[in-house]
């Protein structure tokens, strides 16, 4: 995990620091999608992972609603 999340960042970091740098017709562009693609990836990722962790916490709320619920009415028909 380590080894990949060091390459990414180090891949990243070339990509936005360093290549603008070298010009367009180099061969080393080829290794690297278009710029504009160093900014929509991270929005992208950062929309994707918003949304699965509010996902994850509405889902986990609802369930401990219902729970809290159950539990009430449990206690009510008990009455």
């Amino acid at each position: 995990m380590l080894i990949l999340a060091s390459f990414v960042f180090l891949y990243y970091t070339i990509w936005t620091l360093l290549m603008p740098f070298v010009d367009e017709k180099h061969p080393l562009q080829s290794l690297f999608p278009p710029r504009v693609w160093a900014i929509r990836i991270p929005v992208i990722l950062l929309l994707l992972g918003g949304a699965v962790v509010g996902s994850f916490l509405s889902v986990v709320m609802i369930r401990s609603n219902r729970k809290k619920a159950a539990k009430k009415a449990k206690e009510a028909k008990a009455k």
